[in-house]
């Protein structure tokens, strides 16, 4: 008789951990590499408080919009605004009003250690960026938004050809300040919470004034979707207060 309480106290936390985690599901997520260091330290945290688990593909947004485009399928997309939008106006996504998650703007980064320039004002980060011996920024080419960015300032700022024979690229997807770090690079320029993830850099700050472009993440579950509520639950999280305080510590200003 005294077992009894035992063992029914047993079976129900049983069947109280597979009422939690019953439709417990498999998702399979694009997500920008703009976000990628917050998500990877979110993704344990999400995974333990929800019985989901994560499949995360990493590339820049444009990338990944095309590979939609192509006829890939995710059961989320984390993207750029631009990207989500364009993915709902072609029909391979959906969202909500929580689809907005995160925002981040342009940093500078030099090794750890080295002097920092100026870039407090336009004239001073130009004059910075001609006075370096060799920079590196995400290739347009690829799509990336930073990228996109800098190829279309360095033109309006009267110095693309200048800057042209000392800018070195890094791979597709791959981050700018690594070759900080490698000594190919004096200087990277990329998305924020990118270079910050990289160790053995300095941030020296944003661009300055208006010269900063700032980028707006968003999430909606991929069209077709079967894990729907599985995918609202991660957006959902996105927006969490643990969520958001990651976000912050990794260079992105919560939504």
């Amino acid at each position: 008789m005294i077992r009894i309480p035992g063992r029914a106290a047993a079976v129900a936390a049983l069947l109280c951990a597979h009422a939690t985690f019953a439709h417990a599901a498999d998702l399979k997520v694009f997500s920008t590499i703009g976000v990628q260091a917050a998500l990877e330290e979110l993704t344990p945290k999400f995974e333990k408080e929800s019985g989901h688990k994560l499949a995360i593909t990493w590339a820049t947004a444009a990338v990944l919009v095309k590979r939609v485009q192509s006829g890939e399928t995710a059961d989320v997309l984390v993207l750029t605004r631009q990207g989500l939008d364009t993915m709902v106006k072609e029909g391979k996504a959906t969202e909500g009003a929580n689809a907005t998650f995160a925002s981040s703007g342009i940093a500078v980064v030099v090794k750890a250690g080295a002097p920092k320039p100026d870039i407090s004002t336009p004239e001073a980060f130009k004059q910075t960026l001609l006075k370096a011996k060799a920079i590196s920024y995400s290739n347009p080419e690829h799509g990336g938004a930073s990228g996109v960015y800098l190829a279309k300032l360095l033109e309006k700022m009267g110095i693309a050809a200048e800057m042209k024979a000392k800018t070195h690229y890094p791979p597709p997807s791959g981050n700018a300040a690594n070759l900080v770090v490698s000594g190919e690079a004096e200087l990277a320029i990329q998305q924020e919470p990118e270079v910050m993830s990289v160790k053995g850099v300095d941030v020296v700050g944003t661009l300055p004034g208006d010269l900063n472009n700032v980028t707006v993440y968003a999430a909606g579950p991929g069209a077709g979707t079967t894990q729907g509520d599985a995918a609202q639950a991660l957006i959902k999280f996105l927006h969490s207060p643990e969520a958001q305080a990651v976000f912050k510590a990794q260079g992105l200003k919560p939504a």
